[in-house]
């Protein structure tokens, strides 16, 4: 069985850089291997670094993004407490699920997809209700809108709440100082800005937000973020078989990160996005997200009208072997969703889906100019 080579642009999984994916090769060895330990505590070390936290309790649960989102819901809520979901799309809407699973108490607070969640209308829910947790999704990836996290985390925290991020869109791609914006717990995927391949979450918990004590009895064995330190730092318990070829991956990953520098990483992500925005509007296409609002990882792009979005997507695949993806609730056959992280985000895919786009729109009959796109994105690149 063989598959095809593509040129990932979604919204997730991402290009893997080679020697992540030489990494994936390296001999098996057991997870309770003394030459895992250094390893799981350089993982550690450099995911604090990535998260800019001093967080003690930092490391990469077993599962993707929605682990990590079970794992955090779990380890800060009992069931009857309350969390207030700051909800523009459709990854907030899954943790305001998973909360109510737990047998959490939700409060939703509602933006239209496409905008980020007002914090005057957090800080009204506060004072209506008191709450355990405020929770908010930093890039939204079903929208390509990025959320003001520090004034979030302010309101949450004049109203004694702690505050949870998902930063799986944006860990590695987009500027996230878990300390100074005062985050109390945050968790990621892999698969996105970190260029790793999917299977693992990266977290990160404040020790303000540490478990109370009488929070074991009926809670989560797999998701215990106590005794999964308890593993990933000495003396190393025995927790679970972790998936030993994706700590190899991530660790590469995480190095290759220190190599380029954290702020040099953040600015390429700008700039990537920044040429295809040009490119994109040069062409004649709405973007979804207006500016400042708009993710520098994810990008929406509004259909023209009249076009068969699923079409075009087939056609990038099919003929240029680029993958994009479609909208989800109610954007569903509305948008496109490009993504641009870790890896992916390169001048030169940038140049390649732009180019590939506007020859499929102009095949099935858009009006647009030819080659404005690229002249566009290049001017951006190139200044």
């Amino acid at each position: 069985m063989t598959t095809a080579d593509r040129v990932l642009l979604g919204p997730g999984p991402s290009l893997l850089p080679p020697t992540v994916q030489a990494a994936l090769a390296r001999p098996l060895v057991g997870h309770m291997d003394p030459s895992l330990f250094p390893i799981l505590e350089d993982i550690s070390a450099r995911l604090r670094e990535t998260f800019q936290t001093g967080h003690e309790l930092t490391l990469a649960a077993s599962g993707t993004g929605t682990a990590g989102m079970e794992a955090c819901v779990d380890y800060l809520l009992a069931p009857g407490e309350r969390i207030a979901v700051a909800s523009a799309g459709y990854f907030a809407q899954r943790i305001a699920e998973v909360a109510a699973r737990a047998g959490a108490d939700v409060v939703s607070v509602d933006a239209p997809w496409g905008q980020a969640v007002d914090p005057s209308a957090l800080e009204r829910a506060l004072r209506r209700s008191s709450v355990r947790v405020v929770a908010a999704v930093h890039v939204e990836t079903s929208t390509g809108v990025l959320q003001p996290l520090e004034d979030l985390a302010r309101i949450a925290h004049d109203h004694g709440a702690l505050f949870l991020v998902d930063a799986v869109a944006s860990l590695g791609g987009v500027d996230l100082p878990v300390d100074r914006w005062g985050i109390d717990a945050c968790y990621s995927g892999t698969q996105k800005c970190l260029s790793a391949p999917p299977g693992l979450a990266p977290l990160t918990v404040a020790g303000r937000a540490r478990r109370r004590p009488e929070y074991a009895a009926g809670r989560s064995f797999y998701f215990d973020l106590d005794l999964l330190w308890q593993y990933w730092a000495p003396p190393h318990t025995y927790h679970h078989t972790v998936p030993v070829p994706l700590i190899y991956a991530l660790d590469e990953a995480l190095r290759l990160i220190g190599d380029e520098g954290l702020p040099a990483r953040i600015a390429r992500h700008r700039r990537n996005a920044q040429a295809l925005w040009a490119g994109l509007e040069a062409m004649g296409l709405s973007l979804l997200v207006p500016l400042p609002a708009r993710s520098p990882t994810v990008t929406t792009v509004v259909v023209p009208e009249g076009v068969d979005e699923a079409a075009v997507r087939g056609r990038l695949l099919g003929d240029y072997s680029i993958e994009i993806a479609g909208g989800l609730g109610p954007l569903r056959g509305r948008i496109w969703r490009i993504g641009l992280m870790g890896y992916s985000s390169q001048s030169r895919t940038v140049l390649q889906v732009l180019a590939a786009l506007e020859a499929i729109l102009a095949d099935m009959g858009v009006d647009l100019p030819r080659g404005a796109a690229a002249g566009a994105a290049e001017r951006l690149l190139a200044g």
